[in-house]
């Protein structure tokens, strides 16, 4: 089976537990205002490579993965946008004793019983918990990244969830608070972060003559990000 990425980071260390190796597929339908890889937005480009060729590579790191606990990402652009290539890779994996985690924004195609019953860890990136706000952040509609939850929910998989933080959006305690409500519906997240939005993504826009929504906003402060981070967490049960 043929399947599209972007590229291949080794040993990661922050997507998932344990020393991991991250497959970041090409491909997304949102257009998110704070995206930093815009360059994995097209279906159609990326890297072709075989289930065949990319488990071999990936079995390569099987020793980091079993002394660390770690595993293998699929991450994006938007892994559930090639579902068929992904259960196939996920399935290759859980045949091989790899422990399996998908980052995703829950926005795909559908088969997310079969992707979910080989995915061990969902990495959840919220992007807004109304939706107007997530309409106006990824320039599409809520209702497919609720679908997602909803299955996900059903399957009992583990969650990690990711918020991106920016400044003059959601950098306050009205929208903290009701992230946490959101959070307290989900069952089984063991590990929830607000990530500080950055500008490192710029240049890659600048790149590819492609304007960037956010410009003139600057980087969200660490310390700041870090109390409502603090607050968020008092406020999950």
């Amino acid at each position: 089976m043929i399947g599209k990425i972007h590229s291949i980071e080794t040993m990661g260390l922050v997507d998932g537990p344990g020393v991991r190796l991250i497959v970041f597929f090409q491909g997304c339908s949102l257009r998110c205002s704070f995206c930093h890889n815009p360059d994995t937005w097209g279906v159609n480009e990326g890297n072709s490579i075989s289930s065949e060729e990319l488990i071999k590579n990936i079995l390569r790191y099987k020793t980091y993965f079993k002394a660390s606990g770690g595993g293998v990402t699929f991450s994006g652009g938007e892994p559930l946008l090639q579902p068929d290539f992904l259960i196939e890779m996920l399935r290759l994996c859980k045949v091989n004793g790899i422990h399996t985690a998908i980052d995703t924004a829950g926005c795909g195609l559908g088969r997310y019983d079969e992707i979910l019953k080989y995915t061990d860890l969902v990495i959840f990136d919220v992007k807004h918990v109304k939706p107007e706000g997530y309409k106006e952040i990824t320039r599409n509609k809520i209702h497919e990244s609720l679908r997602f939850l909803n299955e996900i929910q059903k399957h009992k998989n583990k969650m990690w969830i990711r918020q991106v933080i920016i400044p003059g959006v959601n950098d306050n305690i009205e929208y903290i608070e009701s992230l946490a409500d959101f959070i307290n519906k989900l069952d089984n997240v063991t590990k929830v972060e607000l990530l500080p939005y950055h500008l490192l993504g710029v240049s890659k826009y600048e790149a590819l003559g492609k304007k960037y929504a956010l410009d003139g906003v600057p980087a969200m402060d660490k310390d700041k990000n870090k109390k409502l981070e603090e607050h968020l967490y008092s406020l999950i049960k």
